[in-house]
């Protein structure tokens, strides 16, 4: 049970880093998320946001393995992909794929959330 919490988390921040794929390119973008990335400056954009997303990723995976990153971590994580879901279902009449996307960033939470009370539960024990 004590590796639970660092392969829940590692597990998150993979799935947060998959979209880093995206600065490649237009053509990964648009497999990504279901729309052409045909516009410069949204491909800059789009491009970036791929780069951020790694980066959260990267750091989920770091904190799996040093537990004194954790609960920034968990932050992180439950900023970046709530806010995507609150963005994707208050605008309404997004794509399959971007719902696709907002249904992971559900299920990454779920994940997450038992990750969090994982790890508290066991900082109570250490106390």
């Amino acid at each position: 049970m004590k590796h639970a919490t660092p392969v829940i988390l590692a597990l998150v921040g993979l799935i947060n880093a998959i979209p880093v794929t995206g600065a490649l390119g237009a053509d990964v973008l648009a497999s990504l998320y279901g729309l052409p990335v045909d516009e410069p400056n949204l491909l800059v954009l789009m491009r970036h946001r791929a780069v951020l997303l790694g980066l959260v990723g990267a750091y989920m995976i770091v904190a799996a393995f040093r537990p004194a990153l954790r609960p920034s971590a968990f932050m992180l994580g439950f900023a970046s992909m709530l806010s995507f879901i609150a963005l994707a279902y208050s605008v309404g009449g997004i794509n399959a794929a971007l719902q696709r996307v907002a249904l992971i960033d559900v299920v990454a939470c779920a994940l997450l959330a038992g990750a969090t009370v994982l790890h508290l539960r066991t900082a109570k024990r250490a106390w």
